[in-house]
């Protein structure tokens, strides 16, 4: 259902809408590492490097590139402490937080039903 745009900038809010600026968002809160990132920042403001210990098999490109993303569109708050070396923490934001939740729904989600959906799917891969 279609929510009016607070900001007049057009007349809803609708994701099925295929120039709707909400797909846009839709796509980086879905996206694998930014679900994942936004889980594990969950626990408190972290380091680069625990957030990428955190993530395995993320690199340290693509994290980065997340971060910053979710840092532009209000997810993530970056702080850095002006240390020798420097000290940068990432930090969910009210906004961040707020949308945590319903990812964390999800991932959980995932994992109770994983065995099932690779049941039925041929194509899945095979455990490691």
């Amino acid at each position: 259902m279609p929510i009016p745009c607070t900001t007049g900038q057009h007349a809803d809010h609708d994701v099925y809408a295929s120039l709707c600026p909400c797909r846009d968002i839709l796509d980086l809160i879905a996206g694998k590492w930014s679900a994942l990132a936004i889980g594990a920042l969950e626990e408190g403001p972290q380091r680069f490097g625990a957030v990428q210990r955190r993530l395995q098999g993320v690199s340290p490109k693509v994290l980065t590139n997340t971060l910053r993303k979710l840092e532009a569109h209000g997810f993530v708050e970056r702080t850095v402490y002006p240390a020798v070396p420097l000290h940068v923490e990432y930090a969910l934001t009210s906004l961040g937080r707020g949308v945590a939740e319903p990812i964390g729904q999800l991932r959980s989600w995932v994992e109770l039903h994983l065995d099932e959906i690779r049941g039925t799917d041929s194509c899945a891969p095979a455990p490691v």
